[in-house]
């Protein structure tokens, strides 16, 4: 059973923004929740995973809340993942993390994390039970590709940034095997240069992901050096799917018998 307490709320520009913490037993877990202004229940909620140097406000997660919320109407919820923000522990940064992710049960510490601070918001009035994505690079892959695999609510997600990689042989085999239970449409992102996964352990990743509809963005440049363009297929990735728009998309077909 969780209890929640809602802090801060704020209202800029038609985004209101409320600030909590769920208690899940003795574990806090802080989160924020972004909603339209004037909300309708059942509308499409997006899931925001961090990275392993930031919290539930890193960017670009406010920018991506607010542009689907203010364009699409959607609403966007986003949580510290261990040892991060207002959970911090050391540097509350890579260095703590990977610490951290050696731990058993940390992976389905979050998982259960997510799960209750999704449980909280969807009993909400102005939320509802509408469709749900999910959104999160590097650590957010981390943890979001097993929550991906596991949560049947998701309908699409945007990963990356990660690789078939970690500090243990069993993270390794259940970062493969939840690639190979994830079948909704995905967005999976790239960087060619990064210096912490190699292009072998992103190609691995995405080669296990048995959706029918994955698409695969690899651009130039280290890890956290994504273009702003890719930022705009995010939305419009979760836009289209969460949307309802399920049509195929248009392809060109090359004549190669000339």
């Amino acid at each position: 059973m969780s209890d929640v307490d809602w802090l801060e709320q704020t209202t800029e520009n038609g985004v209101t923004k409320r600030e909590f913490t769920l208690h899940r037993g003795a574990r806090p877990v802080p989160g924020v929740l972004w909603s339209p202004e004037r909300p309708v229940a059942g509308t499409p909620l997006v899931l925001f995973g961090h990275g392993a140097s930031g919290d539930r406000h890193q960017m670009p997660i406010p920018w991506l809340a607010r542009r689907l919320v203010a364009d699409a109407g959607f609403n966007g919820l986003a949580i510290d993942g261990p040892v991060h923000g207002r959970r911090k522990v050391g540097d509350g940064a890579r260095g703590a993390f990977a610490v951290e992710w050696r731990r058993d049960g940390c992976v389905d510490d979050m998982l259960a994390d997510w799960a209750a601070a999704l449980d909280a918001v969807q009993t909400l009035d102005d939320v509802g039970r509408g469709p749900i994505g999910y959104w999160g690079l590097s650590m957010g892959t981390i943890f979001g590709a097993p929550l991906v695999a596991a949560e049947p609510r998701i309908g699409v997600a945007v990963l990356g940034l990660m690789g078939v990689a970690g500090p243990t042989e069993a993270f390794r085999e259940r970062i493969r095997s939840a690639a190979a239970a994830i079948r909704c449409p995905v967005l999976f992102l790239m960087q060619l240069e990064d210096e912490l996964f190699t292009r072998e352990q992103y190609l691995e990743l995405f080669d296990r992901l048995a959706s029918d509809d994955k698409r695969l963005h690899a651009n130039p440049g280290l890890h956290p050096q994504v273009p702003t363009e890719e930022l705009d297929a995010c939305v419009a990735f979760l836009s289209r799917h969460l949307g309802g728009e399920k049509r195929e998309p248009r392809r060109f077909a090359f004549n190669v018998s000339q």
